[in-house]
């Protein structure tokens, strides 16, 4: 089973990604990298990587996380925050350490495509 399944799937995922962007936009160390975001598109597009990431179906078309993060030179400081807010919107939903700690970790594979770019 894979943990796209583990989570339940694509509506899960959507559910668990509306939490993780309200609690984002709650957050002054990184919201203002949304202020000029289409939020119904970026959740959607969220959704749709996250659940092609762990397991789910392939349907994300977007750009690579290197493309999607030029110019935003983000530390990390912000992508601990975003890591922390994903951890808790998991959280949140029931979801348990081990799976949380597992797409964490998947999330941390991304880290040199998105830091300092």
């Amino acid at each position: 089973m894979t943990l796209y399944e583990q989570l339940g799937g694509e509506d899960s995922i959507s559910k668990v990604v509306d939490e993780f962007y309200k609690r984002i936009l709650a957050d002054d160390t990184i919201k203002h990298f949304f202020e000029h975001t289409d939020m119904e598109k970026q959740r959607r597009h969220q959704a749709k990587f996250i659940s092609f990431a762990l397991g789910g179906p392939n349907q994300y078309s977007g750009k690579s996380m290197a493309k999607a993060h030029e110019g935003m030179n983000l530390q990390p400081v912000h992508f601990d925050a975003v890591a922390g807010h994903l951890h808790d919107a998991l959280a949140h939903f029931g979801v348990q350490e081990k799976e949380i700690s597992q797409v964490l970790e998947h999330v941390a594979t991304l880290k040199d495509d998105i830091l300092y770019k």
